[in-house]
């Protein structure tokens, strides 16, 4: 059993709690700040934020909570905590999204008093806190996908704090204050597409879905196309968490060959092509019954699986057994 699942080192750990700190801290300060200066923009902008400050807390606790060794009770651990975690922030976010739209629809019609002065300056402390956090996680954003993430929704977050400078400085100049209620709205929708695809990424994990990025009916045609393989069915491919996918299958082969020889091939084949490690392989000389059980999903050897063994020419053959 093998991953390729990434966590980070200390020294990432160490950055991630400084990041956290800084954004956990300055969204408390903004909440207040557009409370006081009556700024829906700057809401809109902690709402955005707090997305970084979850998306931080979840790469700290999947970091820990992921150190636990399997047990009896969950053989695979404890990496999913992380995607639980990041579903619950993804239903949370629709409700904030969606707050921010309607009270920026109703200060449409009721336009309110904005202190621009106050919304520049805690907009600006904003940018400068996310560039920092930004060069806190620059060091281990390729070497950790948690750290990646958290670094990607700090990037983001960066252009809503200077949405807010922008509402800031033309209400200052113009006295147009339902451009603060514009930046609202933009930095909603800036944040809805986002939250969907955290949300769809999680539930398809939670679902034990096809990894994204990984196409299995071009993993069948490639398993297929090995020497000595004649079919495959009961083929599952899925996700304990970002970055850590499972394989299981059933492989039909001619008797020739050896399974052993088989398996060593097949293994390696999904290490190198598809970065597919925990791998789970049957070898059977005549398809067992679950090879027409209608619940699983089957693809019978075709035309296609013939075309994907000139891909496979580079791939070793195995020898059969001696007499």
């Amino acid at each position: 059993m093998g991953s390729n699942h990434q966590h980070a080192a200390p020294n990432n750990e160490k950055a991630l709690w400084l990041a956290f700190g800084l954004t956990f801290g300055f969204l408390v300060a903004e909440v207040v700040a557009g409370v006081l200066t009556r700024s829906l923009a700057l809401i809109s902008d902690a709402a955005h934020m707090f997305t970084d400050a979850a998306a931080l807390a979840i790469a700290l606790a999947a970091i820990r909570v992921a150190r636990r060794p399997a047990d009896l009770k969950r053989s695979f651990g404890y990496h999913r905590f992380e995607i639980l975690a990041a579903a619950f922030n993804a239903l949370l976010l629709f409700g904030v999204a969606i707050y921010i739209l309607v009270e920026a629809w109703q200060r449409f019609e009721q336009p309110a008093v904005v202190e621009s002065t106050g919304m520049l300056v805690v907009a600006t402390l904003g940018m400068v806190v996310n560039l920092v956090s930004m060069r806190l996680l620059a060091g281990g954003k390729d070497a950790s996908l948690n750290i990646k993430g958290a670094y990607l929704e700090v990037w983001s977050d960066l252009l809503g704090s200077i949405g807010v400078i922008v509402a800031a400085v033309v209400i200052r100049y113009t006295g147009w204050s339902w451009v603060d209620s514009l930046v609202a709205v933009a930095i909603g929708l800036w944040v809805l597409p986002r939250t969907w695809v955290l949300l769809k990424e999680s539930l398809n994990i939670l679902l034990e879905g096809v990894p994204d990025g990984t196409d299995a009916q071009a993993v069948s045609q490639a398993i297929q196309g090995v020497p000595g393989v004649t079919g495959i069915h009961d083929l599952h491919i899925w996700a304990l968490t970002s970055g850590k996918a499972s394989l299981s299958a059933h492989v039909v082969h001619e008797a020739a060959f050896a399974p052993e020889e088989l398996i060593a091939i097949l293994r390696a084949l999904l290490r190198d092509r598809y970065s597919i490690e925990h791998v789970t392989l049957q070898c059977e000389t005549t398809p067992c019954p679950d090879a027409f059980d209608n619940t699983h999903w089957t693809e019978p050897r075709t035309a296609l699986a013939a075309r994907a063994k000139a891909a496979n020419a580079a791939v070793p053959t195995p020898v059969p057994p001696r007499p």
